[in-house]
């Protein structure tokens, strides 16, 4: 059965508000201030003036690419192998409160974008954007199934083609402010937005065998959003809507001797209303919210014995809501306190579907479950100032779900945390902190309702029992003017204690580093460094127990200069390095074998090398060329390769690893207006 596509839905939110003073007896607020006698043309600031006409620059880059792989369009953004061309440019008009601007960069490349905004300060904006933007997946890779209209068909031809996706995306928004009209602070909005992907990404389908293919890609999503903000003197609210509806315009495949074996991504539609509001009293504000949505599929579904189910009427309803207060109560003590609920209503159609076994149909018939979920989340937090440059936090935080027709019906999750903020030393800040949770909740068993799991024993970790312990820790330091550093280093163990089959136990620790140097007036350069592991640990029972050991590590590395006063300031000459590496080792103990022995699945390994220099030399007050160069060398693989020997009767796109050198030069001309 074909669930809802996931949506994103953007809501406005507000922040908090800084607070004012304490109330005296006397009111001394500016607001209250006689300013019928103040010649306020003596205190004109002459020189704030803004630029009437036109400001600016705009320019064309030209260049020309050369990769061994097209995956090297996701570093450069240029597109495939030969020339390119671009705009840019970053214009602004100005003239009696009337405003313009546009931006563009790289605009006729693969991935480039032009914004451009129109509008009156303080009355009206209208604004209309494009981007470009294309990803590679893998090249080269290798297919015997031609799909056209539905239909895979095998060939003897073998098909090389990029798993590539590219996506155009276009808006238009307008917003009005009735303030001056209707003497009331309302103002208004609209927007919509769409977004067209074509291309092809891997695919893959069980029956009648294994197999991978390019599943090509042609859809569709369109995005609304409109509101109204009615504001006043210490009070904010909004009415807003938000909608998104997504087509596919490819249908599901078929095989020439197997009809319906793949099931496209359905049609569907997502919509929300938000109501919210902040309202500041005193030394205290308080803010809240209410969404209610609706998510709709209606298409037709396939189901294994061949009848599809037409019109299928599926529906999840959404209600959030959020409530949250802040208040001053001392100079050296602020409290604070917020309250989220979110129901997710299952209204989706109930049919009985044939069940599938390894090799065949069983023959039995079972009812899809609709699941709902429930949250709620409750937070508060105090901030207490110990000394002058010393402030400590401390919180605590609640959250309870409640799942109908899961294997755990009800988790429960419960977090203390502190935070340690010192200002007092010179030319260094330092910041700590620490958390502890736990989440426990009812008992939990496998239900035949969601699944067909049937060991007593097995936990899934989002819903078992765990322990949480996380560290943190930053930095920053300037012992000279010229000279920062920056630290950040943070550790978290989560431990599964009540979990014999699945995940058992999990470590995330790292740091990350920063230098910038103003060596000279001309001379900056530029340093960082950061690694990251993650290690973590499993268990399993498959004719014998056995105990798996997964290592990742991240390393990413970089240093830069840049030297502007050469040829009597004219020259600017810079130089970037970077250098990426991640890796992922696992090994089995125990498995069909002596638990002395340990089996290693192999490691995925990937390393990425990038160097670029340029220079940039001003012809004219007006008018530059910049001549830039770039480089990378990446590299990945996979050592545990699944072949068609490794499943028989597996179909694969062939190797999809990377390995390639590309080059980079263009050379930008720009002009200045002003």
């Amino acid at each position: 059965m074909r669930s809802i596509k996931p949506f994103s839905l953007n809501l406005i939110t507000f922040a908090l508000l800084g607070t004012c003073g304490s109330a005296m007896a006397a009111n001394f607020g500016i607001q209250n201030a006689n300013t019928a006698n103040i010649k306020t043309e003596r205190y004109e600031c002459k020189r704030c003036v803004e630029p009437q006409g036109y400001t600016g620059s705009v320019g064309v880059s030209a260049g020309m690419l050369d990769a061994d792989d097209n995956h090297a369009n996701n570093q450069f953004g240029t597109g495939n192998d030969g020339a390119v061309v671009g705009v840019n440019s970053d214009l602004a008009y100005q003239q009696s409160g009337y405003k313009a601007k546009v931006q563009a960069h790289q605009l006729g490349m693969d991935n480039g974008f032009v914004t451009m905004e129109a509008g009156k300060s303080g009355h009206y904006k209208f604004d209309v954007d494009f981007q470009t933007i294309t990803t590679n997946q893998g090249s080269n890779a290798a297919t015997n199934l031609w799909q056209n209209n539905g239909m895979l068909t095998p060939s003897e031809q073998t098909r090389t083609l990029d798993l590539a996706l590219q996506r155009q995306r276009s808006g238009i928004g307008f917003e009005y402010d009735f303030s001056e009209v209707l003497g009331l602070g309302l103002s208004s909005y609209a927007r919509y937005d769409r977004e067209d992907k074509t291309g092809h990404r891997s695919a893959s389908l069980t029956s009648p065998r294994p197999t991978n293919f390019a599943e090509a890609v042609d859809e569709t999503t369109d995005k609304f959003s409109a509101g109204v903000v009615l504001d006043g003197a210490n009070w904010v609210s909004e009415l807003s809507y938000n909608g998104s509806r997504y087509d596919n315009n490819m249908g599901d495949l078929s095989l020439p001797y197997a009809y319906d074996v793949y099931s496209a991504t359905p049609d569907n539609q997502a919509h929300q209303v938000s109501l919210s509001g902040q309202y500041r009293l005193a030394s205290t504000v308080l803010s809240g919210r209410v969404v209610t949505g609706r998510m709709i599929q209606d298409q037709d579904l396939i189901q294994m014995s061949g009848n599809p189910i037409q019109n299928w009427d599926g529906q999840v309803d959404t209600l959030s809501s959020n409530l949250a207060a802040s208040t001053r109560v001392s100079s050296r003590l602020r409290l604070g306190a917020s309250y989220d609920y979110n129901k997710r209503d299952n209204r989706s159609s109930v049919f009985d579907f044939a069940q599938y076994e390894f090799n065949s149909m069983s023959g039995a018939f079972k009812q899809n479950t609709p699941m709902d979920i429930e949250r709620q989340t409750f937070k508060t937090n105090a901030s207490y100032r110990i000394a002058s440059g010393y402030r400590l936090q401390a919180g605590y935080d609640y959250k309870q779900v409640e799942r109908s027709y899961g294997e755990r019906e009800e988790t429960r999750d419960n977090e203390f945390w502190s935070k340690l903020n010192i200002r007092a030393i010179d030319k260094l800040t330092l910041d700590f902190g620490v958390s502890y949770g736990e989440r426990g909740g009812s008992d939990y068993q496998a239900n035949e309702l969601t699944s067909d799991e049937t060991e007593s024993l097995m936990r899934k970790y989002n819903l078992a029992d765990r322990k949480r312990s996380e560290l943190n820790a930053s930095a920053n330091y300037a012992p000279a003017e010229w000279l920062t550093f920056d630290l950040r280093t943070y550790y978290a163990n989560d431990d599964y204690n009540a979990t014999e089959l699945g995940l058992t136990q999990a470590k995330d620790y790292g740091y990350d580093i920063n230098a910038n140097a103003q060596l000279s007036t001309s001379l900056s350069v530029y340093a960082f460094a950061g690694q990251q592991w993650i290690d973590s640990n499993q268990s399993g029972d498959q004719a014998s127990m056995w105990q798996t050991e997964i290592n990742d590590e991240f390393i990413n590395l970089g240093l830069g200069a840049t030297y502007s006063g050469l040829m009597d300031g004219r020259l600017i000459l810079g130089t970037d390095y970077l250098f990426a590496n991640s890796s992922s080792n696992t090994g089995v103990n125990g498995y069909n074998t002596d638990s002395a022995n340990v089996y290693g699945y192999g490691s995925y390994y990937s390393y990425n090398h990038s160097v670029s220099l340029y220079g940039q030399y001003l012809l004219s007050p007006q008018m530059a060329v910049k001549l830039a160069y770039q480089y990378e060398r990446y590299f990945d693989t996979d050592s545990a390769a699944v072949t068609p020997d490794s499943i028989p009767g597996l179909i694969t796109l062939g190797d999809l690893n990377h390995n390639y050198n590309a080059h980079q030069l263009m050379l930008t001309f720009s002009y200045k207006l002003k």
